[in-house]
């Protein structure tokens, strides 16, 4: 096993202050991925990146190692998550420290748990994938959707063709849910958009299980959830 699991916790969130160490549950929010991580077994080493030394300080009080923090490059809003994944790599690399694979677990995805991290890994050696992305039902078809004009006129809103189906008749669409990533090194100096083509399968978490915390309402759905688990 030669694989390092990156947790990325940039500082000054826009839409909730602070929201990778706001508390969830009793617990910063950052920790449950940590936690996660570090339970699989799965990783060689578990880094958070992070722009702040309070955050760091929070990391490494849940066993995450954050021996380094972001440059101010990699800070920005402008900056990809996958700017900060590589400059993780290649620090560890200056220091004669390299890893064949790489999994991105975001902190915003608190109820991932050990099984999804482990069952991910293995449909990445099951497919000789270059990566794997964790994918989840949408809630509402996008065929049922559309763009409204200025005066929002319902004329031509529905799809023709699949516009007046039951639910059930509709074909599956899934979404993105963000909770896991995982890359071989090889392609991480591709293209953020080359990344995830030909050999990118998808692992699919349930509902329950992809909730990406971005508002207040994320925040109290995925506390909900947790008590209902205790329960």
């Amino acid at each position: 096993m030669n694989r390092i699991a990156i947790i990325p916790i940039r500082s000054g969130s826009k839409g909730l202050k602070d929201k990778n160490i706001r508390e969830l549950n009793g617990k910063p929010l950052v920790a449950y991925s940590i936690e996660c991580a570090i339970q699989s077994g799965a990783f060689k080493k578990v880094f958070v990146s992070t722009d702040s030394q309070h955050y760091a300080e929070i990391a490494r009080s849940y066993g995450a190692d954050c021996s380094f923090l972001r440059s101010s490059k990699t800070s920005t809003d402008s900056a990809s998550t996958w700017d900060a994944v590589r400059e993780v790599i290649e620090h560890f690399e200056s220091k004669s420290s390299f890893f064949d694979e790489i999994s991105i677990l975001q902190a915003t995805s608190p109820l991932r748990n050990v099984d999804d991290v482990i069952k991910s890994i293995e449909l990445f050696y099951a497919k000789d994938a270059d990566a794997v992305e964790s994918v989840t039902e949408m809630e509402h078809s996008p065929l049922w959707g559309n763009i409204l004009p200025e005066d929002g006129c319902m004329d031509n809103f529905f799809n023709e063709k699949y516009g007046y189906l039951p639910r059930q008749a509709l074909p599956q669409y899934y979404r993105i849910n963000g909770a896991i990533y995982h890359i071989k090194r090889s392609i991480l100096e591709k293209g953020d958009r080359e990344m995830f083509r030909k050999k990118c399968y998808a692992y699919i978490m349930p509902r329950e299980r992809s909730v990406d915390i971005d508002t207040e309402f994320d925040f109290m759905l995925a506390e909900l959830y947790m008590k209902m688990l205790k329960k």
